[in-house]
């Protein structure tokens, strides 16, 4: 197979110098096709990324800088590839016989003016690719940008997902292309001046905050509730929402409750803000709230979060926390409730799979996991595997990625099963990283299909003030969720004082 990438010379960037697609584990060759320039750019766009890459990039280059390329480089080939990729705004290649010709659209709209376009208006953009033989939109996506730095990290995103998308279609797998809502209205536009001034107090106004601040500061909720639930009601109201009190120095995140030998814990990510790593901690819960003390039960040299929790056959305890830092999807035996485990096996390896969360459906059990690949979003795309025993072997889904959108990809706690019909939450990141919670119903799952379709939307409110919500599971009476806070440095400092107020056990949630 010949795959052609048909790019405009004037405006070679760095993500287009290369010879090779990964496709399947297989490098893949790939050609450039240099064609003229079908619209100019904004004015002083090249300054700006430079600009950029010194300020906001610390001196590295981005995929979305100039690439210098030789003269002899710049011969366009017609007519020999099987498969086109034409990423200018030029209309079709008259003379090409490829059996696909391919064409992102961002926005509805062809070229990289129009990727930039719905980046100044404020938001990344839809990403649809058609097949200009038939016309057919065989994929679509909506990246996001949580790792996104200007203009040109925000670009970087938008075309690394592009591949992402392409990879998979020429893979031949069969694709499914969900139906998602493309941004509602622009905001007002900025021009590149605009824009680079407001990214540089952007970054000046998060320099400060983790100066001042823990950034971010995630925070476990709790409450006991004997009636419906978060996942009956489709919102969050009910009894009053109690905190988990913190050391200050430290946030909890990721709440996982689970009975187990008569006895109930919640299992949590415990960072410390000093360290910079995460570990799992875990605390006993009571008939009034928890009891005893925080307690650390695994650690790692790499960080780790999202302790998913799983019985299996009744008998043995299973963790797996997040560590796709590692590179691989762990799975660890509960030897001693609750403060001991062991790595019994790697389930997968070799991939960035992050919030790993199992469900058994129909006689197999299903692995979702947010994938990351390359240099995009780390919360926009959803890879599913099968098994018949938890501990594999583990096969890939016949689509993945199986989806590809910010704002119901990434797991967000255990699936739940209500009237027959499986369902999970989803983190919502269109606003940003872990900004809100939905609630999504699993139409159909199999090894070769999947559709979901979201029912409720849960955001910070009245009854749960603040900035975030992120996470959400139950066991027994017992729901939790959590979110984030402004947490001062200077909380931890005053806890030090002989005269600082200690806070109590249970504390009502007081916005930060």
């Amino acid at each position: 197979m010949i795959i052609e990438f048909r790019c405009e010379r004037e405006h070679a960037r760095r993500w287009m110098g290369r010879e090779t697609l990964l496709i399947d584990g297989r490098q893949v060759p790939v050609q450039i096709a240099w064609a003229a320039t079908a619209e100019p750019r904004p004015t002083g766009l090249d300054a700006l990324f430079e600009l950029e890459r010194l300020v906001l990039h610390k001196g590295k280059h981005s995929g979305a800088n100039r690439l210098n390329i030789a003269p002899e480089q710049t011969q366009v080939r017609t007519g020999t590839a099987d498969v086109v990729v034409d990423f200018t705004g030029a209309a079709r290649d008259p003379n090409s016989s490829a059996r696909l010709y391919l064409r992102p659209l961002f926005n509805g709209v062809a070229g990289e003016n129009a990727a930039l376009a719905a980046i100044l208006a404020g938001d990344l953009p839809v990403i649809d690719i058609v097949n200009e033989v038939d016309g057919s939109l065989v994929d679509r996506g909506h990246p996001s940008g949580e790792i996104a730095a200007g203009l040109s990290g925000a670009l970087e995103t938008v075309m690394a997902r592009t591949l992402t998308m392409v990879s998979a279609l020429l893979s031949g797998r069969p694709r499914i292309v969900p139906q998602l809502a493309r941004p509602a209205e622009d905001s007002p536009r900025r021009g590149p001046a605009g824009y680079v001034a407001r990214g540089l107090a952007v970054s000046i106004a998060k320099e400060i905050y983790r100066l001042c601040c823990y950034a971010p500061h995630w925070h476990v909720g709790w409450r006991f509730n004997d009636g419906a639930g978060v996942w009956q009601t489709g919102d969050l109201s009910g009894p009053g929402w109690n905190i988990l009190p913190d050391p200050g120095n430290h946030f909890y995140a990721d709440p996982f409750p689970v009975t187990w030998q008569g006895r109930t814990f919640v299992f949590f990510e415990d960072l410390d803000h000093r360290v910079g790593k995460g570990i799992i901690s875990a605390i006993e819960f009571g008939d009034y709230g928890p009891t005893g003390e925080v307690v650390p039960v695994l650690e790692e040299p790499w960080h780790l979060s999202y302790p998913f929790l799983i019985e299996d056959g009744g008998d043995d305890l299973w963790m797996i926390p997040e560590s796709s830092i590692h590179g691989d999807v762990a799975l660890y035996k509960c030897v001693r409730f609750p403060d001991k485990w062991e790595r019994h096996a790697t389930l997968l390896s070799g991939l960035e799979l992050a919030d790993v969360t199992i469900t058994r459906h129909k006689g197999l059990h299903y692995l979702f996991g947010a994938w990351r690949d390359g240099t995009g979003g780390y919360s926009d795309s959803l890879a599913i595997y099968y098994a018949e025993h938890l501990l594999g072997p583990w096969l890939p889904h016949a689509s993945n990625p199986v989806l590809i959108d910010r704002a119901s990809t990434r797991p967000a706690g255990n699936f739940v099963t209500i009237n027959d019909q499986l369902w999970r939450p989803v983190q919502n990141c269109a606003d940003g990283y872990g900004a809100a919670l939905a609630l999504a119903e699993v139409i159909e799952l199999s090894p070769t299909a999947f559709k979901q379709i979201v029912r409720h939307s849960l955001k910070p409110g009245p009854v749960w003030p603040g900035r975030k919500l992120h996470t959400l599971n139950r066991c027994g009476r017992l729901e939790v969720i959590d979110g984030s806070r402004v947490q001062p440095k200077t909380r931890a400092f005053a806890s030090k004082l002989p005269s600082a107020v200690q806070s109590p056990r249970t504390s009502s949630y007081t916005a930060g």
